[in-house]
């Protein structure tokens, strides 16, 4: 999702010492710094608050993360400011790295595991085609709501993403 958004955006991620790919962006105007942690997920903090102290981010509401969410079903993109992790280890580590958990959250739903399979094993296995359309629908929708927070503000992103949708 973030090549995607920097190459929406017309960048390019490159590797920096902060263990991350990263890309700076204008978004309005405004400098953007896309970054995806080159760490496991479980270590996603490290990188996170390495790069938050190199951008000298003190207001954790400009930090936005895009994560995979078991809790939301399959495509469905929804944005949270703060709030708990739902034992999500990368969430879980940005917030200990943090020591806040005052960011906001792009949240892209991957629907709950079948059966008894284990949660990590759903997420790192190989979606199937139908599930692959729905991602890719997914993703352009999560780009859409990263834009709108830094746009118009959190507020703005979880009131169009948010809502209901029409069944």
């Amino acid at each position: 999702m973030v090549s995607a958004l920097a190459n929406r955006h017309g960048t390019v991620l490159r590797n920096s010492k902060e263990r991350a790919l990263v890309a700076e962006a204008r978004l309005d105007g405004l400098l953007v710094v896309l970054a995806f942690p080159q760490t496991y997920v479980n270590l996603s903090g490290e990188s996170v608050v390495r790069l938050v102290r190199r951008y000298s981010i003190d207001d954790l509401s400009r930090v936005v993360v895009v994560h995979d969410e078991l809790d939301l079903p399959p495509g469905r993109v929804k944005v949270k400011e703060g709030g708990g992790t739902a034992g999500h280890n990368g969430l879980e580590s940005i917030r200990d790295h943090l020591r806040s958990g005052a960011f906001v959250r792009v949240r892209i739903g991957i629907g709950k595991p079948p059966g008894r399979q284990e949660g990590a094993d759903f997420v790192l296995r190989r979606p199937g085609k139908v599930e692959r359309n729905e991602m890719d629908v997914a993703v352009e929708e999560a780009m859409d709501a990263v834009e709108l927070v830094f746009r118009d503000g959190p507020s703005a992103a979880m009131l169009r993403f948010n809502s209901p949708r029409p069944a």
